[in-house]
């Protein structure tokens, strides 16, 4: 990792308005679960706020778009505003810039989404214990951030339409075709990150029962993401200075 990279990348993310955007959006899930709290009568907590809460809004909406914003601009901003070739032309390793990219948009992601995840969690389970919820999905949108990160920071370098093929894939291929069928799962970064969320928790199927596994979530997250790292150091390595991705 490129230590003089990472910071740049850091005052060019929280000096963003989408940035600045994206903590207000993080209200939404919170002002939900106090909502819940308020208002809900005769209602599970604890399978309101593992499916519809943690696994249907946090993980199903606002870690996608978060990590969207985040992963895509990492990069994605060096092509807009024309500094790619002269980032691109000093003797840096391109591997370390997309990594060094990457660490930094998955931790921005990361925290927000994180933050989101245990207080909103909290206030949903509030009085109804549900620890292991908290843990599960906490460790879930860890993981999964950093695949929809990778993904998107591959997206940021093969197409200058990064933001509309990633808001395309997050809501027309995640939250529609994986819904209606199952072998699509398997292509899904939700599902991967809900499998993580439900193999780590202690609960029962009629609180959450995602489709799939803990092994298969873990290793599928594993494989995309070595494959988003990989195009995306090719992709860099065969981009000319001078020529928009």
């Amino acid at each position: 990792m490129n230590v003089t990279i990472m910071r740049l990348t850091t005052r060019q993310l929280l000096g963003q308005k989408r940035t600045i955007l994206m903590l207000v959006f993080a209200l939404i899930p919170v002002s939900i679960a106090i909502l819940f709290r308020v208002a809900a009568e005769d209602v599970d907590p604890e399978r309101w706020t593992a499916q519809r809460l943690l696994g249907g809004l946090v993980v199903g909406t606002f870690l996608p778009l978060a990590a969207l914003v985040f992963g895509t601009a990492a990069l994605g901003t060096e092509f807009e505003d024309g500094t790619a070739p002269y980032l691109l032309s000093k003797p840096i390793p391109r591997y370390e810039v997309v990594i060094s990219k990457l660490v930094v948009a998955w931790a921005a992601t990361t925290v927000i989404v994180l933050m989101v995840t245990l207080v909103a969690g909290a206030i949903g389970l509030w009085g109804e214990g549900g620890l292991s919820i908290l843990l599960g999905f906490g460790v879930a949108v860890v993981v999964g951030s950093l695949v929809y990160n990778a993904a998107f920071v591959w997206l940021s370098i093969a197409t200058s339409r990064a933001l509309i093929v990633g808001l395309a894939y997050v809501f027309l291929w995640e939250n529609v075709i994986a819904g209606l069928f199952a072998g699509v799962r398997f292509l899904s970064i939700r599902q991967y990150t809900l499998g993580m969320a439900g193999g780590l928790m202690d609960m029962p199927a009629r609180v959450f029962d995602a489709r799939l596994g803990l092994a298969a979530a873990l290793i599928l997250s594993i494989v995309v993401t070595g494959l988003a790292l990989y195009f995306a150091v090719r992709g860099l390595r065969r981009w000319e200075i001078g020529e928009a991705a």
